[in-house]
């Protein structure tokens, strides 16, 4: 556990080092409690340059994970983003939140946003971020009077609050794999399917409830670790985690069991509506391959862009895992290599210009509307608008025999495929074994699925051979027309490039990949049956009735190259990342071992059951 939070507070004070000794020998370090309007004091650390014959922007993390090194004697080994940041001249500042470390007050998970507040009691992140800054423009010395907020993940939460109702100093936010919703998208739940692995080891330390200030991070005991299907295989239904592990003891966990559906305890968390009169310059920065946080990053972009037409607001989406951009020069992820540092282009080229243009005005502003990068093709693309106009909305259809076809299907006769799903022996994520106090296996997002599409409670449609490249850019949605002997159940769809036969292994070739038929996972989704017409109010499945399920899948810019094959694989379980649906109408988090039972499910393709999935293809 203490390698997953070391990497949490990397992500938020970035790897790339310019040297403790080199920030001491550049940089003035002082820590203040700065007094919020509610008489709360947050915790804050403020390195400055000691060039002082200059005036300087101000740049600012506000963190949960810790704004350690704690004492003004004790300096980080980097500061910033990337190391352009420190050596051009900014002033850093680091910031607890409330409620975490040595910051006073309570501390609330994704707090809620208040519109209309009538007191200084009536307190959020916003209000939190506008303080803090309006006394830094007062009191820090040498500033220029302009602000700018950035964080990756939890951190890239609060810098994009800090766009409501933001501080007038405040110039310009790079949220970078945001969260914006909890329950939908985010994190801990897609489409109301808990992510089982990240929220159990999430919150074992990051909810633990602290007794005072502190610079520690708690957890629950050690236990015995297996590999992670089996542990969680053998751990049982959800309620045996409070029985064995958590003991009611986790705030936010009991939440979260208590909270089965889209109520307002979530709906209150969801910051999307909020992005009203934005006018700090915004950065939105995600990864194709972020497990955890591209609905963020996609869904805030669209928001701004909805309620603020005339704001300079960007996107860049890269060839990334969660924060990927900060923690590895971008080369390659799992088991491909990309012709370039994608990493350092998004640097030198999107968010240090970003940031010096916005903050000390120097530079030209040249920054598409939106920069993607398309894998398959692996190329940057520049964008004028996002999602794409310039696309064409094309169907592929489900058939029989295992057939992916672009035509309608047209035949009278309601075929379907079937398959027996068993929640005691569900379809695994990833191929790999790996210890079950691990979050996920970072890489599965693009890893070979051959070993699903060998399953007989996975099914599997494909095209022909393409006779020319065929790239995808935006977003996808899987129009399913199923039944299933259960009452509930979930369904899982995978959009997949299927190398040719004579594809050749890379040489050398470090992770002995076998490329030939080569499954590669571009995207995938979960749709929690019964949430299928509504999040707040589940309907069950009527047994052996057709049913249609519509499942959005978030976006993609991929490049099926000529010779390749499209796959659709559908199936009912992606184990031990999400729990596992007992296929019975109940309330999960309080299901028994009994509720767990065995279920036919039916695919149909017919003209009156048309089972395809949409996207876009671009011109």
């Amino acid at each position: 556990m203490k390698k997953l939070f070391l990497i949490l507070i990397l992500l938020s004070a970035q790897i790339f080092c310019q040297g403790r000794e080199w920030i001491k020998e550049n940089y003035n370090k002082k820590e203040y409690r700065i007094s919020m309007r509610d008489g709360i004091t947050l915790f804050t650390s403020v390195y400055s340059p000691k060039d002082t014959t200059k005036l300087y922007p101000m740049l600012m993390i506000r963190t949960p994970y810790t704004a350690a090194p704690y004492g003004e004697e004790n300096f980080p080994n980097s500061l910033g983003p990337n190391d352009h940041f420190p050596k051009s001249g900014y002033v850093f500042v680091f910031q607890d939140v409330r409620g975490k470390f040595q910051s006073e007050g309570e501390f609330d998970n994704m707090r809620a946003y208040i519109p209309n507040k009538k007191s200084n009691n009536d307190i959020d992140e916003t209000t939190d971020t506008y303080d803090t800054i309006d006394w830094l423009v007062k009191n820090i010395k040498h500033n220029n009077g302009k602000a700018g907020i950035w964080g990756i993940s939890y951190p890239g939460f609060y810098a994009a609050m800090s766009l409501i109702d933001s501080h007038p100093s405040l110039k310009a936010v790079s949220p970078q794999a945001p969260i914006s919703d909890w329950f939908i998208g985010d994190d801990m739940h897609h489409n109301g399917a808990l992510t089982l692995t990240m929220s159990f080891n999430f919150f074992k330390s990051f909810d633990q409830p602290r007794e005072g200030l502190t610079t520690t991070w708690k957890s629950i005991d050690s236990y015995p670790s297996p590999d992670m299907y089996n542990f969680f295989l053998r751990l049982g239904p959800i309620s045996n985690i409070q029985k064995k592990y958590f003991h009611n003891k986790l705030p936010f966990w009991n939440a979260i069991t208590q909270h089965g559906t889209y109520d307002d305890f979530w709906q209150s968390r969801n910051n999307l509506p909020h992005f009203k009169n934005v006018t700090p310059a915004s950065l939105i920065v995600g990864g194709w391959y972020d497990s955890e946080d591209l609905y963020g990053p996609l869904n805030i972009y669209k928001s701004i862009e909805e309620k603020n037409p005339f704001n300079n607001n960007f996107l860049v989406i890269g060839p990334w895992s969660h924060g990927g951009w900060s923690r590895s020069n971008g080369s390659s992820f799992g088991d491909f290599t990309f012709p370039e540092n994608t990493s350092d282009y998004y640097n030198e080229k999107i968010l240090n210009p970003f940031f010096d243009y916005f903050l000390k005005g120097e530079g030209t502003l040249n920054i598409p509307e939106a920069v993607t990068y398309r894998t398959g093709e692996n190329i940057w693309v520049h964008h004028d608008e996002y999602p794409p106009v310039s696309t064409t909305s094309t169907n592929l259809y489900l058939s029989d025999n295992g057939k992916l076809v672009w035509d309608k299907i047209t035949d009278e006769e309601n075929l379907y495929d079937e398959y027996l799903s068993d929640p005691n022996k569900p379809v695994p994520y990833t191929s790999k074994f790996h210890d079950s106090q691990q979050m996920y296996y970072r890489t599965y997002m693009s890893e070979d699925q051959r070993f699903a599409s060998s399953r007989p409670d996975v099914l599997v449609y494909e095209t022909e051979p393409l006779q020319e490249n065929v790239t995808i850019s935006g977003s996808l949605l899987a129009d399913l027309f199923v039944s299933t002997t259960g009452t509930d159940a979930d369904w899982v769809v995978k959009l997949i490039d299927v190398n040719p036969d004579d594809a050749r292994n890379p040489d050398p070739n470090p992770n002995n990949i076998e490329l030939g038929n080569y499954q590669r996972l571009i995207r995938y989704e979960i749709m929690r049956g019964k949430f299928r017409n509504s999040y707040e109010n589940p309907e069950p499945f009527e047994p052996s009735k057709v049913t249609n399920v519509k499942i959005k899948l978030q976006d993609v810019d991929h490049t099926f190259m000529k010779g390749h094959k499209i796959m659709v694989q559908i199936q009912s379980s992606f184990f031990p990342f999400f729990d596992r649906n007992p296929q019975k109408f109940v309330d999960i988090y309080s299901a028994t071992e009994d509720d767990f039972t065995k279920a036919y499910h039916r695919v149909y393709f017919s003209k009156e059951y048309p089972s395809n999935i949409q996207f876009f293809i671009a011109k």
